[in-house]
């Protein structure tokens, strides 16, 4: 048995060690010059630090701009996904209708289809819509997911239903049954649904890549994708944008840390 920790422990630490030196190697080179960094010298590295690639950001680039862009995008992609999955999750799993099993199926298959199939559909009805260059365009197909309202389902179907039951008895309006008494119970699996969610609509390329040719609804990964020229490459800029970029979905995932791990170790109790 101690053999057997060791082992885990000894390919857990690897493991770590192999997804840290990237994020560290990005940090050092987001601070360091652009003589440095083209030297290759990895000994300057860490001898004097420079803040100038984030200056030239803000300042040249004007990043602020894309930030918000994607802050908007992802969250209301994110508000919208999380209150729609958490309403079909509740009606598949408590509510009764013909059909209801098969639907959920239909819907569930939807998942094994890949992106590119139905990107191009997509396309075409966003723009007959008249939603490119909007945010609106950039939004409502990311409100939808198969995935959420399966996980939302799994969560409100652990809840007993005597806890439904009681509140009807007690005369309490569906709608309040849901919000004040079934979300509360169901907060793990809403976290998971939250960051997941966040970080797919922040990390997304393709598909603001179609929807969004103007400038002003360029989203931060189209931006840091432009850093990268035909004939050269500012490492230092471009490692300092991803850096920044890397930040929102830490303070997401903080926020929800608590709930996030509830939920994981729910899965493994089970």
């Amino acid at each position: 048995m101690k053999a057997n920790n060791t082992l885990n422990y000894t390919f857990l630490s690897l493991g770590a060690v192999i997804i840290i030196v990237p994020f560290l190697w990005m940090v050092a080179i987001s601070v360091s010059s652009t003589h440095t960094v083209s030297s290759l010298d990895v000994g300057q590295f860490f001898k004097s630090l420079h803040f100038s690639s984030f200056s030239k950001l803000f300042l040249e680039y004007s990043v602020s701009i894309y930030i918000i862009n994607s802050f908007i995008v992802s969250l209301f992609s994110t508000l919208g996904q999380v209150i729609l999955c958490a309403l079909s999750g509740y009606i598949f799993a408590r509510a009764e209708f013909k059909y209801k099993n098969i639907i959920f199926i239909v819907y569930l298959a939807t998942m094994m289809m890949p992106v590119q199939a139905t990107i191009i559909p997509q396309y075409i009805l966003v723009s007959k819509m008249g939603l490119t260059n909007t945010y609106l365009g950039l939004i409502i197909p990311g409100l939808f997911a198969a995935f959420g309202t399966f996980l939302m389902k799994q969560h409100f179907s652990s809840i007993p239903k005597a806890i439904e039951e009681a509140a009807i008895l007690d005369g309490i309006p569906p709608l309040k049954i849901f919000f004040y008494i079934m979300l509360p119970l169901v907060k793990p699996g809403l976290a998971v649904l939250t960051v997941m969610s966040f970080m797919a609509s922040w990390n997304d390329y393709l598909w603001p890549l179609m929807v969004a040719s103007d400038q002003g609804h360029t989203t931060l990964p189209l931006f840091l994708a432009q850093l990268q020229g035909a004939w050269y490459v500012d490492y230092s800029v471009l490692m300092a944008g991803t850096l920044i970029s890397v930040i929102p979905i830490l303070i997401v995932y903080l926020s929800a840390q608590k709930h996030f791990i509830q939920s994981v170790a729910s899965v493994g109790v089970k």
